[in-house]
Protein backbone atom coordinates (compact mmCIF):
# COMPACT_ATOMS: atom_id res chain seq x y z
CA UNK A 1 0.00 0.00 0.00
CA UNK A 2 1.26 3.36 -0.57
CA UNK A 3 2.44 5.63 1.89
CA UNK A 4 3.39 9.56 1.39
CA UNK A 5 5.72 11.47 2.97
CA UNK A 6 4.82 15.37 3.69
CA UNK A 7 7.24 17.81 4.38
CA UNK A 8 8.24 18.09 8.36
CA UNK A 9 8.15 13.84 8.00
CA UNK A 10 4.43 12.82 8.83
CA UNK A 11 3.76 9.56 6.63
CA UNK A 12 0.24 9.10 5.38
CA UNK A 13 -1.18 5.96 4.64
CA UNK A 14 -3.58 5.84 1.37
CA UNK A 15 -5.31 3.69 -1.46
CA UNK A 16 -5.30 5.23 -4.72
CA UNK A 17 -7.03 4.24 -7.83
CA UNK A 18 -5.62 5.45 -10.32
CA UNK A 19 -8.45 5.94 -11.96
CA UNK A 20 -9.81 8.71 -14.26
CA UNK A 21 -10.61 12.59 -13.06
CA UNK A 22 -11.69 14.02 -11.48
CA UNK A 23 -10.02 13.19 -8.03
CA UNK A 24 -12.60 11.83 -5.56
CA UNK A 25 -10.91 12.22 -2.09
CA UNK A 26 -12.42 10.32 1.13
CA UNK A 27 -12.01 10.47 4.74
CA UNK A 28 -12.88 7.83 7.00
CA UNK A 29 -15.47 8.20 10.32
CA UNK A 30 -14.09 7.60 13.84
CA UNK A 31 -12.58 5.05 15.38
CA UNK A 32 -12.00 3.47 11.83
CA UNK A 33 -9.33 4.08 9.10
CA UNK A 34 -9.19 3.94 5.19
CA UNK A 35 -10.44 0.88 4.91
CA UNK A 36 -14.15 1.43 5.65
CA UNK A 37 -14.11 2.89 1.80
CA UNK A 38 -13.13 -0.91 0.07
CA UNK A 39 -16.51 -0.77 -0.86
CA UNK A 40 -16.38 2.74 -2.56
CA UNK A 41 -12.75 1.94 -4.14
CA UNK A 42 -13.26 -0.39 -6.81
CA UNK A 43 -16.91 1.25 -7.42
CA UNK A 44 -16.33 4.46 -8.25
CA UNK A 45 -12.86 3.60 -10.01
CA UNK A 46 -15.06 4.32 -13.55
CA UNK A 47 -15.81 7.79 -12.21
CA UNK A 48 -12.78 9.54 -10.49
CA UNK A 49 -9.91 8.57 -9.22
CA UNK A 50 -10.55 7.39 -5.97
CA UNK A 51 -8.13 8.40 -2.97
CA UNK A 52 -8.32 7.22 0.54
CA UNK A 53 -6.00 8.12 2.95
CA UNK A 54 -5.96 7.68 6.64
CA UNK A 55 -5.68 10.37 9.74
CA UNK A 56 -2.47 10.69 11.87
CA UNK A 57 -2.14 8.07 14.47
CA UNK A 58 -4.83 5.68 12.54
CA UNK A 59 -4.42 2.77 10.09
CA UNK A 60 -0.58 2.84 8.25
CA UNK A 61 -0.52 6.79 9.23
CA UNK A 62 2.15 7.81 11.21
CA UNK A 63 1.24 9.38 14.97
CA UNK A 64 0.49 13.48 15.02
CA UNK A 65 -1.03 16.19 16.61
CA UNK A 66 -4.81 16.02 15.79
CA UNK A 67 -7.36 18.77 15.79
CA UNK A 68 -9.99 18.96 13.40
CA UNK A 69 -8.63 21.94 11.65
CA UNK A 70 -4.85 20.32 11.47
CA UNK A 71 -6.59 17.25 9.70
CA UNK A 72 -7.63 19.62 7.21
CA UNK A 73 -4.57 21.25 6.56
CA UNK A 74 -2.73 17.49 6.38
CA UNK A 75 -4.90 16.80 3.90
CA UNK A 76 -4.13 20.34 2.24
CA UNK A 77 -0.41 18.81 2.16
CA UNK A 78 -1.51 15.64 0.86
CA UNK A 79 -3.08 16.82 -1.87
CA UNK A 80 -0.20 18.30 -2.64
CA UNK A 81 2.34 15.98 -2.56
CA UNK A 82 0.20 14.22 -4.93
CA UNK A 83 -0.09 17.07 -6.92
CA UNK A 84 -3.51 17.49 -7.28
CA UNK A 85 -4.63 20.96 -7.40
CA UNK A 86 -8.58 20.25 -6.78
CA UNK A 87 -10.21 17.61 -5.29
CA UNK A 88 -13.96 16.31 -4.86
CA UNK A 89 -13.76 15.99 -0.88
CA UNK A 90 -16.09 13.53 1.14
CA UNK A 91 -16.07 12.94 4.66
CA UNK A 92 -18.32 10.78 6.40
CA UNK A 93 -18.50 11.33 10.61
CA UNK A 94 -15.45 12.60 12.00
CA UNK A 95 -14.27 12.73 7.92
CA UNK A 96 -17.45 15.41 6.92
CA UNK A 97 -15.79 17.69 10.06
CA UNK A 98 -12.93 17.51 8.40
CA UNK A 99 -14.38 18.19 5.15
CA UNK A 100 -16.11 21.13 6.24
CA UNK A 101 -13.45 22.45 7.52
CA UNK A 102 -11.39 21.97 4.70
CA UNK A 103 -13.99 24.02 2.30
CA UNK A 104 -13.22 26.84 5.17
CA UNK A 105 -9.72 26.60 5.15
CA UNK A 106 -8.46 25.42 1.61
CA UNK A 107 -11.60 26.59 -0.16
CA UNK A 108 -9.43 26.65 -3.70
CA UNK A 109 -8.31 23.28 -3.72
CA UNK A 110 -11.79 22.39 -3.49
CA UNK A 111 -14.08 21.06 -6.47
CA UNK A 112 -16.99 19.68 -4.69
CA UNK A 113 -18.03 18.35 -1.46
CA UNK A 114 -20.06 15.40 -0.11
CA UNK A 115 -20.87 15.54 3.46
CA UNK A 116 -22.25 11.98 4.94
CA UNK A 117 -23.36 11.61 7.81
CA UNK A 118 -22.34 14.45 9.85
CA UNK A 119 -23.33 17.99 11.03
CA UNK A 120 -22.11 21.29 11.38
CA UNK A 121 -22.45 22.08 15.27
CA UNK A 122 -20.45 21.79 17.72
CA UNK A 123 -21.39 18.81 20.50
CA UNK A 124 -23.55 19.40 23.18
CA UNK A 125 -22.85 19.21 26.75
CA UNK A 126 -24.07 15.54 26.93
CA UNK A 127 -22.00 14.85 24.18
CA UNK A 128 -18.97 16.22 25.18
CA UNK A 129 -19.49 14.75 28.49
CA UNK A 130 -20.14 11.09 26.80
CA UNK A 131 -16.96 12.15 24.70
CA UNK A 132 -14.90 12.23 28.06
CA UNK A 133 -16.23 8.94 29.50
CA UNK A 134 -14.97 7.62 26.09
CA UNK A 135 -11.87 8.65 26.66
CA UNK A 136 -11.79 7.49 29.55
CA UNK A 137 -12.80 4.29 28.69
CA UNK A 138 -10.18 3.55 25.61
CA UNK A 139 -7.24 4.76 28.06
CA UNK A 140 -8.83 1.32 30.70
CA UNK A 141 -9.47 -0.91 28.15
CA UNK A 142 -8.84 -0.29 24.39
CA UNK A 143 -10.10 0.55 21.26
CA UNK A 144 -12.01 -2.81 20.74
CA UNK A 145 -14.42 -1.72 24.41
CA UNK A 146 -15.21 1.36 22.56
CA UNK A 147 -16.03 -0.23 19.50
CA UNK A 148 -18.79 -2.28 21.28
CA UNK A 149 -20.82 0.39 22.55
CA UNK A 150 -21.07 1.97 19.93
CA UNK A 151 -22.19 -0.55 17.39
CA UNK A 152 -25.57 0.09 18.01
CA UNK A 153 -25.39 3.50 17.80
CA UNK A 154 -23.53 3.40 14.26
CA UNK A 155 -25.77 0.43 12.76
CA UNK A 156 -29.13 0.04 12.09
CA UNK A 157 -30.77 -2.46 12.97
CA UNK A 158 -31.48 -4.09 10.37
CA UNK A 159 -27.61 -4.37 9.68
CA UNK A 160 -26.63 -5.80 12.50
CA UNK A 161 -29.46 -8.41 12.01
CA UNK A 162 -28.87 -9.34 8.47
CA UNK A 163 -25.41 -8.48 7.69
CA UNK A 164 -23.29 -9.75 10.71
CA UNK A 165 -19.84 -9.81 8.34
CA UNK A 166 -20.29 -5.76 8.48
CA UNK A 167 -20.03 -5.74 11.69
CA UNK A 168 -17.14 -8.26 12.48
CA UNK A 169 -15.63 -6.58 9.83
CA UNK A 170 -16.19 -2.79 11.35
CA UNK A 171 -15.26 -4.29 14.87
CA UNK A 172 -12.14 -5.50 13.40
CA UNK A 173 -10.93 -2.74 12.37
CA UNK A 174 -11.82 -0.15 14.89
CA UNK A 175 -9.77 -2.83 17.53
CA UNK A 176 -6.71 -2.77 15.14
CA UNK A 177 -6.80 1.27 16.07
CA UNK A 178 -4.25 2.35 18.80
CA UNK A 179 -5.68 3.19 21.84
CA UNK A 180 -3.86 6.51 21.65
CA UNK A 181 -4.43 7.69 18.44
CA UNK A 182 -8.51 6.93 19.39
CA UNK A 183 -8.05 9.18 22.82
CA UNK A 184 -6.57 12.23 20.31
CA UNK A 185 -9.09 11.62 17.67
CA UNK A 186 -12.08 11.90 20.70
CA UNK A 187 -10.52 15.34 22.08
CA UNK A 188 -10.97 16.53 18.58
CA UNK A 189 -13.86 15.49 18.22
CA UNK A 190 -15.23 16.91 21.80
CA UNK A 191 -13.14 20.66 20.72
CA UNK A 192 -13.97 20.79 17.46
CA UNK A 193 -14.92 24.22 16.02
CA UNK A 194 -18.56 25.20 15.09
CA UNK A 195 -18.50 24.76 11.23
CA UNK A 196 -22.05 26.56 10.66
CA UNK A 197 -20.70 30.04 10.10
CA UNK A 198 -18.89 28.88 7.26
CA UNK A 199 -21.37 27.27 5.57
CA UNK A 200 -22.76 29.76 3.47
CA UNK A 201 -19.75 30.52 1.91
CA UNK A 202 -19.86 26.98 0.85
CA UNK A 203 -19.82 27.88 -3.32
CA UNK A 204 -18.76 24.33 -4.79
CA UNK A 205 -21.15 21.49 -6.13
CA UNK A 206 -22.53 19.58 -2.77
CA UNK A 207 -24.32 16.10 -1.75
CA UNK A 208 -25.05 15.79 1.62
CA UNK A 209 -25.90 11.61 2.48
CA UNK A 210 -27.43 10.56 5.57
CA UNK A 211 -28.42 6.70 6.19
CA UNK A 212 -32.50 6.79 6.74
CA UNK A 213 -31.72 5.02 10.70
CA UNK A 214 -28.92 7.56 11.44
CA UNK A 215 -29.55 7.48 15.13
CA UNK A 216 -25.88 9.77 15.67
CA UNK A 217 -26.45 12.72 12.67
CA UNK A 218 -30.16 12.17 12.02
CA UNK A 219 -32.33 13.43 8.47
CA UNK A 220 -33.59 15.97 10.14
CA UNK A 221 -29.95 17.12 11.09
CA UNK A 222 -28.26 16.10 7.64
CA UNK A 223 -31.69 18.48 5.80
CA UNK A 224 -30.54 21.16 8.31
CA UNK A 225 -27.30 20.93 6.88
CA UNK A 226 -28.27 20.63 3.84
CA UNK A 227 -30.46 24.22 3.90
CA UNK A 228 -27.46 26.27 4.62
CA UNK A 229 -25.48 25.30 1.69
CA UNK A 230 -27.21 26.99 -1.28
CA UNK A 231 -27.78 24.18 -4.23
CA UNK A 232 -26.60 21.12 -2.25
CA UNK A 233 -28.54 17.94 -2.66
CA UNK A 234 -30.07 15.88 0.13
CA UNK A 235 -30.12 11.97 -0.16
CA UNK A 236 -31.39 9.43 2.02
CA UNK A 237 -29.66 5.89 1.94
CA UNK A 238 -32.20 3.93 2.90
CA UNK A 239 -32.03 0.73 5.47
CA UNK A 240 -28.35 2.18 6.58
CA UNK A 241 -27.79 3.60 9.80
CA UNK A 242 -24.58 6.27 10.60
CA UNK A 243 -22.15 3.95 8.58
CA UNK A 244 -24.38 4.55 5.64
CA UNK A 245 -20.99 3.44 3.13
CA UNK A 246 -20.73 0.20 4.30
CA UNK A 247 -24.62 -0.64 4.88
CA UNK A 248 -25.89 0.14 1.70
CA UNK A 249 -22.83 0.46 -0.68
CA UNK A 250 -24.90 0.15 -3.75
CA UNK A 251 -27.14 3.15 -3.07
CA UNK A 252 -24.17 5.53 -1.43
CA UNK A 253 -22.41 5.01 -4.54
CA UNK A 254 -25.18 5.28 -6.74
CA UNK A 255 -25.78 8.54 -5.04
CA UNK A 256 -21.81 9.71 -5.71
CA UNK A 257 -21.92 8.40 -8.90
CA UNK A 258 -24.71 10.85 -9.94
CA UNK A 259 -23.31 13.67 -8.49
CA UNK A 260 -19.59 13.23 -9.87
CA UNK A 261 -21.57 12.82 -13.35
CA UNK A 262 -23.67 16.00 -12.86
CA UNK A 263 -20.70 18.02 -11.42
CA UNK A 264 -18.26 17.69 -14.12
Amino acid sequence: MPVCTLPGGPTIGYDDTGGSAPPLVLLHAFPLDRSMWQPQLAALAAHARVIAPDFPGFGESSPGAFTIDSAADLVAAFLGALGIGKAVLGGLSMGGYVALAFARRHADKLAGLILADTRAGVDDSGTRENRTKSIELTREKGSAALFEGMAAKVLSDATRDAKPEVVERLRGVAAKQPAESVVAALVALRDRPDANPGLKGVTVPTLVLVGEHDGVTPPLSSANLAAQIRGSTLIHIPGAGHLSNVENPDAFNAAVRDFLAATK
